[in-house]
């Protein structure tokens, strides 16, 4: 078993943010970040993530919880898979009760590229590959570029340095075929792949010798998914924060050389297209996202569906096109550094391009192509924001020469509220939320307020006494549309919630049968008392 004191290290580690962003988009909305639930279907957020508590929650379906209980929900794995999973993404050694080790061990991978940075530096075709394409001896040291060699020698050299070979086929360095074992890197180029947390998870490969797939990557594994991972992402993050930049292309080499000619935000896809799966990890740092891709046809259609998947999510941003056969490795090898300096900073905004491309599909002059082109570019368009709408209808008319009422936008704007509360809902609310904000605020409460006094938000008092760190509260602290309360602010709120309770009390008191008149009085001679102190701005102890 793992180690309670290692478990809790490993919540050191871990940053509620940063963990929930490596799933899901999330997006600044004051002190705290929102997305679209991934528990329920939603179109408008309602999923809220707080740095400062540490904690999710949802108000849609009132799930929530810490870093580790949205890995397990989300992945649906067992504590101990969970706690393994974040360790491995955040680099953090686990220690075991009975001595075992974890079920996958990186060093495999770690020390197979070392393997195959060695067998590099001696392999000539290798190497004059790599120097013809303009790469630096520090270009490749910083990407730490590779060769691997025969199926035989990759599986040699795991048998001879003793690796469990069951391990090396789980992180897709081998795997069984007819023939019995091979390696899954033959006589090929090798780029590490790192995941975000720095820890390296699997390999590209570029062949040499002519094989008919020109790029492989590893397989899917435990820590290896394409889809959720960029080339040179490690190296970049930094310069990616500092620059509020990112540019996206399409190749391994073609990062490793922007990189080379100081264009350090660069990173690459990983022989897939850019998907959902990868906007978390773009939209960390917020930055300007640029879409580098080719001018072939598979290029330019990538580029449209990046554009349509990205302005949908509001990225900030636009698209790069390379013509003429040329791609940002060849032009840095060409000496264009400002040529391409200009490029980037001038790229064609994402709904612009998808626009654009939409229309250049039909045959304008052709009145049925013109309908056609204005019914997708239509639909398009009410995938958008309202304000978008709005500014775009223009440039799809003017595009088609049409009249600008032709271009429909989408009627449907309302948006539900999250919470419908009464002025009274937010007033009992948040006094609950200042008191689950400070604990210690509960036992001078306590001496004044009765849970009888919350006519709305009773159950949630109480539970609050029961067990004030129950989750089903973070839906309280985490609410947004109510205000944080200082002492003086809280004082004021329990003296206007004791005095409508206390009114109300005398009312009551007053026309009870079932008092006899000396019960009665001592009734109302409290509650008169209790009313004369807190008009005076006293609070007063519940003692009724």
């Amino acid at each position: 078993m793992i180690t309670k004191d290692s478990i809790e290290n490993l919540k050191n580690h871990l940053d509620v943010v940063d963990v929930v962003s490596q799933f899901l988009e999330l997006k600044k909305s004051g002190a705290n970040f929102k997305a679209c639930c991934p528990f329920h279907g939603e179109s408008t957020p309602s999923f809220v993530v707080s740095p400062a508590k540490q904690i999710y929650h949802c108000f849609g379906c009132g799930v929530g919880g810490d870093s580790i209980k949205f890995v397990m929900e989300y992945e649906k794995l067992s504590y101990p898979e969970t706690i393994e999973k974040l360790a491995s993404m955040y680099n953090v050694q686990l220690n075991y009760d009975n001595n075992n080790q974890p079920k996958q061990d990186l060093k495999i991978l770690e020390d197979v590229n070392k393997f195959y940075q060695k067998l590099f530096v001696n392999n000539k075709v290798a190497k004059d590959y790599i120097h013809n394409r303009g790469i630096s001896e520090f270009s490749i040291e910083k990407f730490e570029i590779g060769y691997a060699p025969s199926s035989m020698d990759t599986i040699n050299f795991l048998k001879n340095n003793y690796y469990n070979l069951a391990q090396a086929k789980d992180l897709g360095v081998i795997d069984t075929g007819t023939n019995g074992l091979y390696a899954r890197f033959i006589e090929r180029i090798t780029f590490p792949i790192y995941s975000l947390s720095g820890k390296i998870v699997g390999f590209g490969g570029r062949t040499i010798t002519g094989h008919n797939a020109k790029y492989v990557n590893s397989p899917q594994t435990k820590v290896f998914n394409k889809s959720k991972l960029l080339y040179g992402y490690n190296i970049a993050k930094e310069n990616i924060y500092k620059k509020n930049r990112i540019i996206i292309t399409e190749g391994y080499l073609d990062v490793i050389m922007l990189h080379q000619a100081g264009f350090n935000t660069a990173v690459a896809t990983l022989g897939t297209a850019l998907t959902k799966e990868h906007l978390p990890l773009i939209r960390r740092g917020e930055p300007q996202v640029i879409v580098a891709y080719d001018g072939d046809g598979a290029g330019l259609n990538a580029a449209f569906k990046a554009s349509v998947m990205l302005s949908q999510s509001e990225f900030d941003g636009g698209v790069v096109i390379f013509g003429e056969g040329k791609d940002p490795a060849d032009m840095v090898n060409d000496g264009k550094i400002q040529e391409l300096n200009s490029i980037f900073s001038n790229p064609k905004p994402f709904i612009n391009y998808a626009i654009d491309y939409i229309i250049a599909k039909y045959d304008i002059n052709n009145p049925s192509q013109k309908q056609k082109a204005l019914l997708e570019a239509n639909e398009y368009l009410k995938s958008l924001g309202i304000i978008y709408q709005d500014e775009y209808k223009r440039y799809i008319a003017q595009k088609l020469n049409i009249r600008e009422n032709l271009v429909k936008v989408s009627s449907d704007v309302t948006r539900k509220t999250e919470v419908n509360l009464t002025k009274i809902d937010i007033a009992e609310l948040c006094i609950i939320k200042a008191i689950l904000e400070n604990p210690k605020r509960l036992d001078s409460v306590l001496d004044i307020v009765d849970s009888s006094m919350f006519e709305f938000h009773r159950n949630e008092f109480e539970l609050l006494l029961q067990d004030i760190d129950n989750q089903s509260l973070n839906g309280i602290v985490l609410n947004d549309k109510l205000e944080t309360y200082d002492d003086q602010r809280l004082n004021n709120e329990l003296i206007i919630l004791l005095h409508k309770f206390y009114s109300k009390k005398l009312t009551s008191i007053k026309y009870d049968d079932k008092l006899n008149l000396k019960e009665k009085g001592i009734q109302l001679r409290k509650v008169q008392d209790a009313l004369r102190q807190l008009k005076q701005g006293k609070l007063v102890s519940y003692n009724l």
